[in-house]
Parts: C-alpha cells; structure tokens; sequence
C-alpha cells in the first residue's frame, strides 16, 4: 500500500564544508542579494517570513509547506526583533527546552522530544509538507524522521560553525532527485532518503 504519510523536508542553507551558521549562529555569509531572492521566492515563497514577505512584495501562496519546525536558536533573530509569531502564514512549532508558551497563539513551544510531533503531523490526513527550517541539533535528534533534503548549497567555506546535522550519530543515505543553479553560485539540491538503504 503506498504511504501517503505527509513528508518532513528539511530546507536549509550550507556551506560547501557543510555549516549552517558561525558557532555563534550568525549565517551573514549567505547569498541575499534580489535576483536571488526572487528565483527564491519563486518556487517557495511561504520559506520566506512574512514580514520578510511584506518588504519584497511577495504575496504567491504557498507550493510547498504548511507547517514549520524549528529550534530555539533559529526562532531568536525574530524574537529580538519582536517579531514572535515569524512565520504567521504557516503552522509553526518551537523546540526549547527554557522558552515559556508563546503569547502568541499561532505558535507552539514544545520543550519534548520532537519526533513525537513529526509523526502526529506526518499522520494528518491532509496538508502540505512538513519544513524543517533548523536547527542543526534539531536535525541531528529529527534524521530518522526526516523523508526529503533541499540545500541551498551556497559557494562559500567557513571552516567551523554549526554542522548541518548537528552531532547526529549513524550512516544515512540520500539520492539526488533534482539540482537547479541559482543567482550568486547557489545550487539548490533536492535528496530523498534512499528507499533501499538503512542506518547504520
């Protein structure tokens, strides 16, 4: 029987050494200029934070996602902009184990393990897929959960940082299904966990 399970897509920048941010969490190296942000926005418009949206112009509904997963230290640069709801167009769930429940109701805090959540969200009946939007602990402790990888591989080498899986353990195997060049060097690399393929 085919498994109409919804997918959890982790969708992220690297680097070509394979970091998602400085140790400190700053990813100022990232490509951000228009062009680039526009084929962007073209393909996943909802990745974009809405009042991130509101500033580019961005009003295409959304292909992909309707819900977001992400870390403390992912949701922080909108809280200290006071920004608490980030993403109000998706669905969206933060993992931290010292933030208190939001004020604002359009977004979840969860201090359990997250992998709990994925598979209530993957059993709904309906919707989009799943966005992992970081961060890499996150992705480290969500891998086995994880159906679809896209990178936007940036063309840049930091030398140390945060890995994009964090400190997860295991051998885990993924096949390309789809790469597409992007504006500044950016290659968006689409994977899929390989059907035939365990953990080892």
């Amino acid at each position: 029987m085919q498994d109409t399970r919804r997918k959890l897509v982790y969708f992220i920048a690297c680097t070509l050494d394979g970091f998602i941010a400085r140790p400190d969490g700053n990813a100022d190296f990232f490509e951000t200029t228009e062009p680039y942000l526009s084929e962007l926005a073209a393909t996943f418009p909802e990745t974009f934070p809405t009042h991130v949206r509101a500033a580019l112009g961005i009003t295409a509904e959304g292909q992909h996602f309707d819900s977001v997963i992400m870390g403390r230290r992912t949701y922080d640069p909108a809280l200290q902009l006071g920004i608490a709801s980030p993403y109000a167009h998706l669905r969206q769930y933060v993992f931290s184990r010292n933030l208190p429940p939001s004020a604002d109701p359009a977004v979840t805090v969860l201090a359990d393990s997250p992998v709990s959540l994925v598979q209530t969200l993957k059993a709904e009946k309906t919707g989009r897929e799943i966005w992992l939007c970081g961060g890499g602990e996150l992705a480290g402790q969500l891998l086995p959960e994880i159906d679809e990888v896209i990178l936007k591989l940036n063309p840049v080498a930091i030398g140390s940082g945060i890995p994009l899986f964090g400190r997860a353990a295991g051998l885990h195997h993924f096949e390309l299904i789809g790469h597409q060049p992007l504006t500044g060097g950016v290659m968006l690399l689409h994977y899929r966990v390989r059907g035939d393929a365990g953990v080892a």
